[in-house]
């Protein structure tokens, strides 16, 4: 039994479909026809399930399945369209939208959609749960990397380490000079060094570890960055 459920659609006649395979597996129902009143009734409301019907987001699909996110986020919202592409299935998925399906569904079938979702479930194609299985890959794989960086930076001499620090705080080569007073082919020498040692190619990559370390509150107070790092070896 769901408590609170929001059905949001510029189509009269789609919410009363949607309501009858919804009849007594609901309490208490909202209809709304407008996305600025919808706004406001969500963070009103805090509904356990939002059932929105892609039409009323219009062009600013992403951005407002983001926004209704943001503004709730323990309403669990469904989208109900007609034919959209798996890409912007998937950009919705990302925005935080926790199912979509046919907005003609058959009414007995929504029922489904919504105790799956309100159980936790998503409710997507089949080819992206493949794609959210590789991207989750991806995503663990990379972490796994950053954090095996991250034990490396002990192996950075002290004058290595400021200068990695420096370079992820945004110093370029010649700040970093005129900060330690040292020519700036010694500072690429020392990043060749430091690159080599933590196993990244780039600044990009080299403030993202440093990033990274800050997080798990392991920067040094006494560096640009906050917190406090695993002191680098003399």
């Amino acid at each position: 039994m769901i408590n609170n459920l929001i059905l949001a659609s510029s189509d009269q006649d789609r919410p009363a479909s949607w309501m009858q395979g919804l009849n007594g597996f609901v309490s208490t129902t909202l209809i709304i026809d407008r996305l600025d009143t919808l706004l406001d009734d969500v963070v009103r409301i805090k509904p356990e399930v939002l059932l929105l019907d892609f039409d009323l987001l219009r062009l600013n699909s992403l951005n407002g399945a983001a926004n209704l996110n943001r503004l709730c986020t323990e309403t669990k919202v469904i989208i109900l369209s007609g034919a959209i592409s798996e890409d912007l299935e998937w950009e919705l998925l990302k925005a935080g939208v926790r199912g979509c399906c046919r907005n003609d569904i058959n009414p007995k079938l929504l029922k489904h959609v919504v105790m799956a979702v309100q159980q936790g479930e998503l409710w997507i194609r089949r080819t992206l749960t493949c794609r959210l299985i590789d991207e989750l890959g991806k995503t663990t794989s990379k972490n796994k990397a950053y954090r095996a960086s991250i034990g490396l930076l002990n192996h950075l001499t002290q004058r290595e380490y400021d200068i990695a620090v420096r370079v992820g705080n945004g110093d370029s080569n010649r700040q970093i000079a005129q900060s330690c007073a040292i020519s700036e082919r010694t500072v690429k020498a020392h990043l060749t060094e430091v690159y080599l040692k933590l196993g990244v190619t780039d600044r990009l990559n080299l403030a993202l570890v440093l990033s990274a370390d800050n997080r798990n509150g392991l920067a040094n107070s006494d560096s640009p960055l906050s917190g406090s790092h695993a002191q680098p070896k003399q």
